[in-house]
């Protein structure tokens, strides 16, 4: 019996710790999309609500938003924040996904379409977390002019 309360405690434990770490990470949460202080390529797709929450030990990325043509557009991404890649179901222009932390505040996201890597990016949110910037630039270019700096607001 001891055995079984004792495994039972280190479990409750353990997700518990779990669950404080993500909420204690300034990405989780839902994120709206503020047009009027973002600088997206025209005809680029618009993420108008992202949404970081936790699922068991993982992180569960849920996107919607428009195409360029103003469809409605739904993608999901479930991983961890290790770097590695993590299917995207949804999303025409990616099936995998990976992103990896540079910081309290930031992540660098790597986007990949059948093995290649089609979009770089970092998420960095506020000091006082209220905003984040994503930049976006595909491979072998720089954040400069050029990039898409889409900011968003925490709900």
């Amino acid at each position: 019996m001891k055995t079984k309360t004792t495994g039972l405690i280190v479990a409750l434990g353990f997700f518990a710790a779990a669950a404080v770490s993500f909420a204690d990470d300034p990405q989780m949460g839902i994120w709206k999309l503020n047009e009027a202080k973002s600088k997206l390529a025209p005809g680029a797709p618009k993420n108008h609500t992202v949404v970081y929450e936790t699922a068991g030990d993982n992180v569960k990325i849920t996107v919607d938003g428009t195409d360029k043509d103003g469809k409605p557009t739904h993608n999901e991404w479930t991983g961890k924040f290790d770097g590695k890649d993590y299917p995207v179901t949804g999303d025409p222009n990616s099936d995998m996904r990976s992103y990896q932390k540079g910081g309290d505040r930031i992540l660098k996201m790597t986007v990949k379409k059948d093995g290649k890597v089609t979009l770089r990016g970092q998420i960095i949110v506020s000091a006082d977390g209220k905003s984040r910037m994503v930049r976006t630039r595909e491979p072998g270019t720089k954040y400069n002019g050029q990039a898409n700096r889409t900011v968003y607001d925490k709900q």
